[in-house]
């Protein structure tokens, strides 16, 4: 049986819940009373949230090929990160790590792809949201990807690093991001939305919102982890 490696932290809470539905997902389908093997390596938020809010990408990418040789000191058979704004140096963290990679952007490319949706709406962070690295995957599967308007990015991403992060759910935040994607639909004929952000689905957790179907980055992610465990 393989192993996977999982660079957690990023935050916390997804971390959590990462454990978990690997755990469900692999006993929902290796039905022989097994459980996955994994290697947790969780590392420090905020030096990695500092790098990146920083525009220090190279130093984000040292700090991330360093929890990955870790990692593969453990022994594990391929990695992940468990979350989506560091993906934004994936591209110079992938050459450099010294074991196979599983890439939370490009399990969500195949998912969306499955679904045959063309135009969606991102959420996450605001480097998530501003940055190219979720647009460039999903542009070579011509499918295009829009951001909520400049003000409420700013929402999207204070509640995200001040509430969710650290586990706060509130009613009221929930409602007012219900309203952004509402708002998006209305504006830019959006087909599902992305819930690029681990944290979103623990405020977001259905499958769908008047018909627009959330694309939840944690669960696909998982799936990817668990077909590779299993291959």
């Amino acid at each position: 049986m393989k192993t996977v490696g999982i660079v957690g932290g990023l935050g916390p809470e997804s971390t959590i819940e990462y454990y978990k539905f690997i755990v469900e997902a692999y006993r929902a389908r290796q039905t022989d009373g097994s459980y996955p093997l994994m290697v947790i390596n969780s590392v420090d938020l905020k030096t990695m949230v500092d790098a990146i809010l920083s525009g220090q990408l190279d130093r984000a990418a040292d700090y991330l090929v360093a929890a990955l040789r870790k990692l593969a000191q453990a022994g594990v058979d391929f990695a992940v990160i468990s979350a989506n704004t560091p993906h934004i140096v994936f591209d110079r963290v992938k050459p450099r790590s010294p074991i196979p990679l599983l890439s939370i952007v490009e399990a969500t490319r195949a998912a969306a792809e499955k679904r045959n949706l063309k135009r969606l709406a991102l959420l996450g962070t605001r480097p998530t949201m501003q940055g190219r690295f979720y647009t460039e995957v999903f542009s070579r599967s011509g499918i295009t990807l829009i951001a909520p308007p400049e003000e409420n990015q700013a929402y999207v991403h204070d509640k995200y690093m001040n509430e969710l992060v650290h586990g706060t759910i509130l009613p009221e935040t929930r409602a007012r991001l219900l309203e952004i994607i509402g708002y998006m639909n209305e504006r830019d004929s959006i087909e599902g939305v992305i819930l690029g952000g681990t944290e979103l689905s623990l405020i977001l957790p259905a499958s769908e919102y008047h018909g627009l179907p959330f694309l939840n980055t944690t669960r696909i992610h998982v799936d990817a982890i668990v077909d590779e465990l299993l291959s």
